[in-house]
């Protein structure tokens, strides 16, 4: 995902919500004021979710955590998808597209103000409480998104803009990192911990969280106003009741061998993209490696999803000339051999090694996605909304990823990753043909 995050996740997270019929698609396509609101969206869900690789080193040097502690940030932040994204959908059925999305920015805002009672805890839990709740708004927000743009507009032009629409969500896990960098790395204290204790070690933490208050009181002022603007414009979209049903049926779906392998893929894919860029930072401060301070480090990490934002592009049109099956299957191949690169070697090497793995992530969720939901049908949606659930792969695999850098070495701890990468490749291969249906 890219989930990323992020465009690709919330490619598949969106459409779990009920399709928007094409009627209404006509008859909002002269609504290009909403389409603002929209692009604002996903460059702020997936600039927030890029903003977790920057905040795990400031909270693991701020409470001492081992790398499976810190990895806690993303199960916390992932967790949410797993949780929330079906009772988002029945919020969109219930109150439409725009108030849904409206319900998304003041969740997302109450999980940024929820930094401020965390901080003045001095508590890592409370930290992992706010993300999950801030998660839970950028999950209803994304299961809004998608939909909505391609509402917005001529159906027959809805590519063309949910492409343009995911460019912001790129845009977006490129900027926030690197000013999250500066903004919350940049003051990473010096102050030996293990010389204090009780209510000294409670205040410093205090202070030193306030720079991450900052921040995302920051971010909550800015969602504020976004859903304000929302709220105001919620007449605006001509919206039809969608037919209830119960999505539990797409549990079905799994009896389909291609569809389970590419669901498992999905949530391998999350898994190792977030574990990556979670790891960043600490790799690239390892002497052996780039050996760079905490702020240098951490705005590396826009080189991360910015090569992803730009092999979106290139890979648009490779997949457009080449196999899809077999273009997934080169990039997970070479992005195991990039992780075994960075594993084996030192310096400059090991570390843009690691970096360039966000180039071949670019094409992974979108085709994953198609080649498992290739010939349901019908059933497409049903498909997508049960996909969007694999997300959770964000919450686990970097919390294995952290345990085997805790039992061994953050080099050797891209085995995990590299696995994930090597299962995707196989199901590349296998699903390299298009599906035969009796």
């Amino acid at each position: 995902m890219q989930i990323g995050h992020p465009a690709g996740a919330a490619q598949t997270r969106s459409t779990s919500a009920p399709a928007p019929v094409n009627a209404n698609a006509n008859a909002n396509a002269n609504v290009a004021s909403l389409r603002v609101f929209v692009f604002a969206l996903f460059f702020i869900f997936g600039g927030i979710t890029s903003l977790n690789d920057v905040i795990i080193p400031k909270l693991k040097d701020l409470f001492t955590l081992s790398y499976a502690q810190a990895m806690l940030v993303q199960s916390a932040f992932f967790a949410a998808y797993f949780v929330v994204s079906l009772p988002a959908a029945a919020i969109v059925r219930r109150f439409g597209y725009m108030r849904t999305a409206v319900v998304g920015l003041l969740t997302m805002t109450a999980g940024c103000l929820l930094f401020i009672p965390a901080a003045s805890s001095g508590m890592f839990v409370t930290f992992l409480a706010a993300l999950f709740v801030l998660a839970a708004g950028i999950t209803i927000v994304q299961v809004v998104a998608n939909p909505l743009i391609s509402m917005l507009g001529a159906s027959d032009t809805a590519s063309s803009r949910l492409t343009f629409a995911q460019a912001f969500n790129s845009l977006g896990t490129t900027v926030f990192p690197y000013v999250g960098a500066m903004l919350i790395l940049g003051s990473l204290a010096k102050v030996d911990q293990a010389t204090l204790s009780g209510a000294a070690l409670a205040a410093y933490r205090a202070a030193e969280s306030q720079v991450v208050v900052h921040t995302y009181l920051g971010l909550a002022i800015a969602l504020a106003v976004v859903a304000a603007l929302v709220w105001m414009n919620r007449n605006k979209l001509v919206e039809h009741a969608s037919p209830e049903g119960s999505i539990l049926k797409a549990f079905g779906l799994l009896r389909q061998p291609r569809f389970a392998f590419g669901t498992l893929c999905i949530f391998l894919y999350v898994g190792a993209e977030v574990a990556v860029g979670s790891l960043i930072v600490n790799y690239l401060m390892q002497a052996d490696v780039l050996g760079l301070g905490d702020e240098a480090a951490g705005k590396h990490v826009s080189l991360y999803w910015g090569g992803a934002m730009v092999g979106r592009f290139l890979g648009a049109y490779v997949l457009r000339i080449c196999s899809p099956g077999k273009v997934l299957a080169s990039a997970g191949a070479i992005a195991a051999l990039l992780l075994l690169v960075s594993a084996t070697n030192t310096g400059a090497l090991a570390g843009w090694s690691l970096l360039a793995i966000g180039l071949v992530n670019s094409i992974m969720f979108p085709t994953i996605f198609t080649l498992a939901s290739e010939g349901l049908g019908e059933r497409a949606a049903e498909g997508s909304g049960l996909i969007c659930m694999a997300i959770v792969g964000g919450a686990i695999v970097p919390l294995l990823t952290g345990y085997a850098a805790d039992m061994s070495s953050l080099r050797m701890a891209l085995a995990v990753p590299a696995v994930c990468y090597l299962l995707i490749l196989v199901f590349g291969w296998y699903a390299r043909r298009p599906l035969q249906r009796c």
